[in-house]
């Protein structure tokens, strides 16, 4: 199964989520799913802001070598997932993949962009948060 986490920029909060997932599929022993992150708007070759690489590091997640990526049919064809951090971005891929691969993220994750390291601490500890408690959703063959 391929899971693509997706955001505006993919320099925030989609990275957090794909390096705190890889985290905790690993900490599961889970093996069949594969994850990364684009962006809708993403400008390719972006670093993750330095403060979402250190939100993500206090989650045991690396992603300073995270580079951005805006979404390509080539990716909507080979994804089986997208969880987005807005409803808006849902409603946006909505229009190319059917609605039940599309998931939204503990119903929306604000942008931390341009915020200090508490806004990104913040926003790392809901992305975690709900990912854990979506987890079932994400990983299952079919939408709930």
């Amino acid at each position: 199964m391929k899971i693509l986490f997706v955001c505006t920029g993919n320099t925030c909060r989609s990275p957090m989520a794909e390096g705190i997932f890889k985290r905790i599929l690993s900490e599961r022993s889970v093996k069949n799913i594969e994850c990364s992150s684009a962006g809708l708007f993403a400008m390719t070759g972006d670093e993750a802001t330095p403060e979402a690489i250190r939100a993500a590091e206090i989650f045991g997640a690396d992603i300073s070598d995270h580079r951005a990526r805006r979404i390509t049919s080539y990716i909507l064809d080979e994804t089986d997932k997208f969880v987005c951090m807005t409803p808006e971005h849902a409603a946006s891929l909505s229009l190319y993949v059917p609605a039940e691969k599309l998931i939204v993220l503990d119903e929306g994750i604000p942008d931390p962009y341009g915020g200090d390291a508490e806004v990104y601490m913040l926003c790392a500890n809901r992305i975690k948060s709900a990912l854990v408690g979506q987890f079932e959703e994400i990983t299952s063959e079919e939408k709930a």
